[in-house]
C-alpha cells in the first residue's frame, strides 16, 4: 500500500468530523463528496475499497498534507498521536530536514498543550461530599470555587478546568494574550476555547507580550475577585508563561508606563528573566506573592505551566502565589549592574527605598498549594521520541540553555563541526578535534548551562551506530543584547547567528568537512511568538549565508541591527520562518540540530 493509500485509510477510520472538512479549507469541496468518503468508516477494508477508488483520491491526500504543514493541526494528545501515521513517510531520505524539524517542533508543542496536562493533575470526585483532588491532595467543595488565570496557555487550561468542574465553579476571570481566541478559532482548536455559556470572563491584552491598559484592567478584575473571597472559599489559580505581562498592577505611585520603561530597558541591556522578574515583583501589587495575599484567608490552589529554567515558583510569571525570595537591595544591585540607578523615576525610587513597600511584608503562605503541571523537559522528551522514530540518533543536551545568543550560537556551531568530523581519522584531524574540543569546553564553562556536558554527548554519539543521522535537542531561553533598532526575537537571532558561524567555519580546515553533510538548525518559541513578531522562530543551514549573499543580503548587517525578522521575512519569501500562530501553551524554547550525510 502506498503512503497516500495509508493516509486516506487512516482518515477513513479516524474519528474526524467530516463537517469540519468542507468550506474554505477544502477549496469548495461539497459536503456530499466528503461525506461519501467518510461514510465507509468502520465498515471494513473491502467495503472501503468498493466505496472509494484510491487512484481517484489524490486530490484529498494532497490537500490533507498541505493542510497539515500549513495550519497547526494538533488539539491535545489524542490528535497529536494520530499524526504518528506520517512518521514512515517523514523518514524518507527525500524528505527535507526542515520538514523533519517542523514535525519535531509541532510534536514537542503538542505534548505540552494545557488541556491534557491539566486534566492529568486535576480530578473532581462528585458525590454527597464532593472533593477536588489536586496531585493527590483533596479539597472540599461546596459552591465555593472561584478561578483566575493569566498567561499564554491559560485559555486552554481554563477550558479544561471548566469541563472538569462544571457547576461547582462559581465565577472566574482570566487574562490572556491579545488575539488568542481568534487564532484558536481560525486554526480549528475549539477545545481550547471556553463554551458560550462559560462562567469565566476572558480578558485579552498585552499585545506583543508587553503590558498595556487592557492587561491592567484584567489584573484589576482578578485582584477584585481575590479580595472578595472568604475563609470558606477555594481559589484555583492558573499560571503560565507570559503571565507577568498579563498581570500588571504597579504599586502606587509607580505608573504602568514607568514600570514598562524600566523592564524594557533592562531587557535591551541583556538582563536575564530572573533579573527582570525580580524588578517586576518589587514594583507590583500582585506579583511576588501579592495575589495569594489578596486572596487570604481563602485556600489558594495554583496550577503552573513553567516557562522558566529550573521551574522556580517565585520566578514563573513573577511568582504571584509565592513569597518573594528577593529584597529591595537585590533590585538596587540589578539596577546598578546595568547602570540604571541614576535614571530611575522618583516613584520607583520611593517604592524601592521602602517607604511604599508595605505590600512586601512577609506573611504566612500556608493557605497556598502550588503545583507545576508541565515544563520544557516534557516537550523535549516528546521530540526525542519522534526523532528516534524518524531514524535519528538523538540526544537531549539540556532543558536549561541560557546565555547570550552569540555565545550559544558558537557552542552549537562547534558541536556541529565536531559531529561532522567524528568519522574522519588522521593525525592532523585529531589535532583539530583537540583544539575544537578545548574551545567547546571553554564556551561550556562560560555559559554554565545546567545539565549540559558536551564531552559526554560527543562520546555517546561516537560510541553509537555510525552512519545514522544525528539529532540534538535542547530547550531553555537565551538572551539578546539589543544594539540596533530592528525587529526580531531571540529564536530568529539565534538561528541566523548559527548560520553565520557555520558559514565562517566552512572557510577553515575543520569546517571544510561540513560540505559532506546536510545541516539544519531550528530554534522556536513554544508559545508561537518570538519577540514582537508574527513568527515562532526560524530555521537555518550552513548554506543560508552564502545563498543570502548571492541575493544581495548582508547577514552581518541585519544582525548588527537586531533585525533578524526582517531578514527572514525578505529572504526567499520567508521560507525559513517558523510560523505557527499562537499555540496556546508556553514552556520556553525548543532548539533542534539535524545532521545527515549527503546522499544518506
Amino acid at each position: 500500500m502506498t503512503f497516500k493509500q495509508a493516509l486516506l485509510r487512516k482518515l477513513l477510520t479516524s474519528s474526524l468530523d467530516p463537517s469540519n472538512w468542507v468550506g474554505e479549507k477544502t477549496s469548495g469541496l461539497s459536503q456530499g463528496v466528503v461525506s461519501k468518503l467518510f461514510s465507509c468508516r468502520g465498515r471494513g477494508k473491502s467495503t472501503c475499497r468498493a466505496s472509494v477508488r484510491w487512484e481517484n483520491c489524490s486530490w484529498l491526500t494532497t490537500w490533507v498534507m498541505a493542510s497539515l504543514f500549513k495550519v497547526w493541526p494538533v488539539v491535545g494528545r489524542a490528535c497529536w498521536r494520530s499524526t504518528a501515521c506520517f512518521t514512515r513517510e517523514a523518514s524518507s531520505p527525500d524528505m527535507a530536514l526542515q520538514e523533519h524539524g517542523l514535525h519535531l517542533f509541532r510534536s514537542a508543542v503538542a505534548r505540552v498543550l494545557p488541556g491534557p496536562m491539566l486534566k492529568r493533575a486535576l480530578v473532581l470526585e462528585p458525590g454527597e461530599c464532593p472533593r477536588l483532588v489536586l496531585h493527590g491532595r483533596p479539597f472540599e467543595l461546596r459552591r465555593n470555587l472561584y478561578l483566575v488565570g493569566f498567561g499564554k496557555a491559560v485559555l486552554g487550561m481554563a477550558a479544561a478546568a471548566e469541563d472538569i468542574l462544571g457547576d461547582y465553579l462559581v465565577r472566574g476571570v482570566i487574562s490572556v494574550p491579545q488575539g488568542i481566541q481568534e487564532t484558536l478559532q481560525n486554526t480549528g482548536r475549539r477545545t481550547m476555547l471556553l463554551k458560550p455559556q462559560s462562567r469565566i470572563q476572558v480578558m485579552e491584552g498585552a499585545k506583543h507580550n508587553l503590558p498595556d491598559r487592557a492587561a491592567l484592567k484584567a489584573a484589576n478584575a482578578i485582584r477584585d475577585l481575590a479580595e472578595g473571597l472568604t475563609a470558606r472559599d477555594l481559589l484555583l489559580v492558573l499560571i503560565s508563561g507570559g503571565g507577568s505581562a498579563l498581570l500588571p498592577a504597579p504599586v502606587p505611585p509607580v505608573t504602568l508606563e514607568e514600570k514598562e520603561t524600566i523592564t524594557r530597558l533592562l531587557a535591551s541591556k541583556g538582563a536575564t528573566i530572573h533579573e527582570l522578574n525580580t524588578i517586576r515583583k518589587a514594583l507590583s501589587l500582585l506579583k511576588g506573592g501579592g495575589l495569594a495575599r489578596a486572596a487570604y484567608p481563602a485556600q489558594v490552589l495554583s496550577l503552573i505551566l513553567s516557562d522558566v529554567i529550573g521551574d522556580p515558583l517565585d520566578i514563573i510569571a513573577s511568582g504571584p502565589t509565592v513569597a518573594s525570595s528577593h529584597s529591595a537591595q537585590d533590585c538596587f544591585h540589578i539596577l546598578t549592574r546595568y547602570n540604571m540607578l541614576d535614571s530611575l523615576p522618583q516613584s520607583v525610587q520611593t517604592v524601592l527605598s521602602g517607604s511604599a513597600t508595605g505590600h512586601n511584608t512577609p506573611k504566612d503562605y500556608s493557605h497556598v498549594f502550588n503545583v507545576v503541571i508541565g515544563s520544557n523537559r516534557l516537550a523535549l522528551e516528546e521530540a526525542r521520541c519522534q526523532a528516534e522514530e524518524l531514524g535519528y540518533l538523538t540526544l537531549v543536551l539540556s532543558d536549561a540553555v541560557c546565555g547570550e545568543v552569540g555565545t550559544v550560537a558558537r557552542l552549537y556551531s562547534l558541536l556541529i563541526q565536531l559531529i561532522c568530523l567524528s568519522t574522519v581519522r588522521g593525525a592532523r584531524i585529531d589535532l583539530l578535534k583537540d583544539e575544537m574540543e578545548e574551545a567547546l569546553s571553554s564556551l561550556e564553562a562560560q555559559l554554565a548551562i545546567p545539565g549540559l556536558n558536551c564531552t559526554d554527548a560527543l562520546k555517546a554519539l561516537q560510541e553509537s551506530q555510525a552512519g545514522r543521522p544525528v539529532c540534538l535537542l535542547a530547550g531553555g531561553e537565551t538572551t539578546v543584547q539589543l544594539r540596533g533598532s530592528g525587529k526580531g526575537g531571540r529564536n530568529q537571532e539565534l538561528a541566523l547567528r548559527v548560520a553565520l558561524e557555520l558559514h565562517r567555519a566552512k572557510s577553515t580546515e575543520a569546517g571544510s568537512f561540513l560540505e559532506k553533510y546536510e545541516v539544519v538548525f531550528l530554534s522556536g518559541g513554544t508559545d508561537g511568538q518570538d519577540g514582537p513578531t508574527e513568527a515562532a522562530g526560524a530555521f537555518s543551514s550552513q548554506e543560508l549565508v552564502r545563498e543570502a549573499e548571492q541575493e544581495g543580503f548582508n547577514v552581518e548587517t541585519f544582525l548588527s541591527n537586531n533585525d533578524s525578522y526582517t531578514f527572514f521575512t525578505e529572504f526567499q519569501r520567508g521560507h525559513h520562518l517558523l510560523m505557527t500562530g499562537l499555540t496556546g501553551t508556553n514552556v520556553m524554547d525548543v532548539h533542534a540540530v539535524l545532521i545527515r550525510a549527503r546522499g544518506g
